[in-house]
């Protein structure tokens, strides 16, 4: 499920999203298919029989384990920004694909919640989360449109595939943005000045790529057409991205839409890819150890990395705020970075008396006046 929440009340980075209607009887095996394959693709599904696509990283928190399996890369488009941008750094992570209502130790499938954020005298005060999925299926990765009137989400329904839906934060109404099946889209991000989304594609053939689809209709196109498979991305300009690519082990990659070439710069790295705003870096999360994960940044000039923060034990998705600090999500808690190393990270909202708990994935709109983030199903109702 995707909540949605607003800054109003006081502190109240593969996801899992619910539905109000329980999977049919096809999804929830399809369901249990994924959970047991071990590293599972974010974004793909799998049919019955097959192992699932390594595409993205679904969340226990919001990371997903990719699987041997094709990724997409899309040919160079024009991007001006964005999270899920071209740099994809293909990384094993904790996952979790379409889940079934919660049922003993299952997980219950990942939910989409809003909420506001407000500041008080410099610290950020979150206001109660609204639950925008609401539904007993698999909902992630939330990412805000050109314009903050709408969040991207991936959501699987009746059909077990993998699409692209828009949540309209003025109508209160979701609207289906790509029906492509047998083929899924993930990790949708708004390029082209809002005119257009990134996604990452499992086609037919489960190769992975990165896509491009208009938004105002018309065919999709791939935007990298020789890398994959690709896991995740993130747009440090319209043209330069940063990649996480499944292999053996996962790379950070660069990519140039214009030459269609991309480099690999890293190992061993995490599923969050963020451009670091005001800047043209890009920042992910370097494993250097089973529990000891850091963020760092790229500069895609130089090429050169540096060491920003450590990230709690056990979380690797987090999402930056307009004034340099990172939020990410651990269990019911969201925590602060305040930008300045050698601070540590604090506490500034538990959302658990929200009945919200298992945060994975976040992202937060250009204003910082609003987050989505993916967290355990069922927790608040529209």
């Amino acid at each position: 499920m995707l909540f949605v929440a607003t800054a109003s009340s006081v502190g109240l980075r593969n996801d899992r999203g619910a539905s109000a209607i329980p999977y049919p009887p096809a999804t929830l095996r399809r369901t249990n298919e994924l959970r047991s394959q071990q590293p599972v693709s974010y974004h793909a599904h799998a049919t019955p029989g097959t192992l699932a696509d390594r595409h993205a990283l679904l969340p226990h928190s919001p990371t997903v384990f990719a699987i041997k399996r094709n990724f997409f890369a899309l040919p160079g488009r024009r991007t001006p920004f964005s999270v899920n941008g071209l740099l994809a750094i293909v990384t094993a992570a904790t996952a979790s694909a379409q889940q079934a209502p919660a049922t003993g130790s299952t997980p219950p499938p990942p939910d989409v919640y809003i909420a506001s954020v407000t500041l008080e005298r410099g610290v950020p005060i979150v206001g109660v989360p609204m639950n925008i999925t609401d539904r007993a299926g698999y909902d992630n990765q939330p990412s805000f449109s050109d314009g903050e009137r709408g969040v991207f989400f991936t959501s699987v329904r009746d059909d077990a595939q993998a699409d692209i839906y828009r949540y309209d934060l003025g109508t209160k109404r979701t609207s289906r943005v790509t029906t492509t099946a047998p083929e899924s889209e993930y990790s949708a991000t708004p390029i082209d000045g809002g005119s257009a989304i990134s996604v990452v594609r499992v086609e037919r053939d489960s190769t992975q790529r990165l896509w491009r689809f208009p938004l105002a209709g018309g065919a999709p196109t791939v935007i990298l057409e020789r890398v994959r498979p690709v896991g995740y991305y993130a747009w440090a300009d319209d043209h330069t991205l940063a990649l996480f690519v499944l292999g053996s082990p996962n790379t950070l990659q660069l990519a140039n839409t214009r030459t269609g070439n991309s480099d690999t710069i890293t190992t061993n790295i995490g599923r969050s890819l963020h451009r670091i705003p005001g800047t043209h870096r890009i920042s992910f999360v370097r494993k250097t150890a089973p529990s000891e994960w850091w963020i760092e940044s790229l500069d895609p000039a130089s090429r050169e990395t540096t060491r920003i923060v450590r990230l709690p034990e056990g979380v690797e998705d987090y999402a930056w705020l307009p004034d340099g600090a990172i939020l990410c999500g651990r269990d019911s808690k969201l925590l602060r970075w305040s930008g300045k190393a050698g601070n540590e990270w604090r506490e500034i909202a538990d959302l658990g008396t929200a009945g919200v708990k298992g945060i994975t994935r976040l992202a937060v709109n250009a204003r910082g006046d609003r987050i989505a983030f993916v967290a355990d199903g069922r927790a608040v109702t529209k």
